[in-house]
């Protein structure tokens, strides 16, 4: 099934559409302690809401476990939830994941609605049909694919969100202008995400989003297995994983900052590889720099990063898959380096 994506200003309009069209015997609001206060807030008193029962977990990538998707499912089936249920999920990443892998599995599947309220969960984790929960150490370890019947975006949200949060949705989007064409990377490298408190800022913004989103609906549409080009959305990732779930045993990072530590990674890859641009690369680390600083790693951490790189799910053997680019757009998928050279790329983004 494919999934709607509706950008919108008018979140009370368009979600009344949207549970009209996803028929529900009961209708279920997953949130998480901080988008329950900051969010909840907003939509509770839409008519369309009315009956809802709300289950909320705690809030941080530190709490997508199996005792949170445990207790969702019990209070799915505690109260009332039926094959025939919807499920909203109203949060960012973490609650659109789980939320969305708790739909899938439970009854062997129900019918649910995403409305992510931070800018990383309305460019990455709330489209594309991804779900999952950590599990054993490794991000996202355990899920499925599972397309949400509707994608619900209102940017009216990220007036929540502080400075870090929407950095670390927009370094997502800075991998979307990478695997895209060089105008948009442009447009995103000379924007100011830290700043939006203007209507035109708003709207630039929200077309920027709407690029992004396309960007990625466009790829999934193509592979929504992941069997091919949907390994593009891997930019970034396979150093970036390492660097979260490496950061969960220390000081929890940001899912973005993880990422965009990545990308710093994978452009010097690419440029060693695949003749990546230098100018492109350092322009682009710059601004990664400048925003997001450089991780605590020392050359201790480094057989642990790599060792975490060797556990990606996208691997196949004993090889580990990258996706590199050989000019922005031109994406080389399933490249592999030499254990020198990926230390490298980690001295390289240290040397700040």
């Amino acid at each position: 099934m494919n999934q709607r994506v509706i950008i919108t200003e008018n979140i009370k309009s368009e979600l009344a559409i949207a549970l009209s069209e996803s028929d529900h015997d009961r209708l279920f609001v997953l949130v998480d302690e901080c988008t329950k206060e900051k969010c909840w807030n907003k939509i509770k008193v839409f008519y369309s809401l009315k009956n809802a029962h709300v289950i909320t977990i705690k809030p941080s990538d530190s709490n997508k476990t199996l005792e949170s998707i445990s207790h969702v499912w019990k209070e799915l089936g505690n109260n009332g939830g039926t094959r025939h249920s919807c499920l909203v999920n109203l949060g960012g990443g973490m609650v659109t994941d789980l939320g969305g892998f708790a739909a899938s599995t439970f009854k062997r599947g129900i019918n649910f609605i995403n409305i992510p309220t931070t800018l990383l969960s309305m460019v990455d984790a709330s489209v594309g049909g991804k779900t999952g929960i950590n599990f054993n150490g490794l991000k996202n370890e355990i899920g499925t694919f599972c397309n949400a019947n509707f994608v619900l975006l209102c940017t009216d949200f990220l007036t929540t969100l502080d400075s870090a949060n929407l950095l670390s949705g927009y370094a997502e989007m800075l991998k979307h202008g990478l695997i895209s064409n060089i105008d948009m990377l442009a447009g995103l490298l000379n924007f100011d995400v830290c700043h939006i408190q203007d209507k035109e800022q708003r709207l630039q913004l929200s077309r920027m989003i709407s690029d992004s989103v396309e960007v990625k609906k466009n790829i999934v549409e193509q592979d929504p297995k992941e069997n091919g080009i949907r390994k593009a959305l891997n930019l970034g990732h396979t150093f970036g994983h390492a660097f979260e779930s490496w950061s969960l045993k220390r000081t929890p990072v940001l899912h973005g900052y993880a990422v965009a530590w990545g990308l710093v990674c994978e452009l010097y890859l690419s440029h060693v590889i695949t003749g990546f641009p230098i100018d492109t690369m350092r322009q682009t680390v710059d601004y990664i720099r400048n925003h997001y600083g450089i991780p605590p790693v020392t050359c201790d951490d480094y057989h642990e990063l790599i060792d975490l790189m060797h556990h990606d799910k996208k691997n196949r053997g004993e090889s580990i898959n990258f996706t590199l680019l050989a000019e922005v757009g031109d994406i080389r998928l399933d490249q592999h380096a030499t254990l020198d050279i990926i230390k490298e790329a980690i001295d390289f983004l240290r040397e700040g």
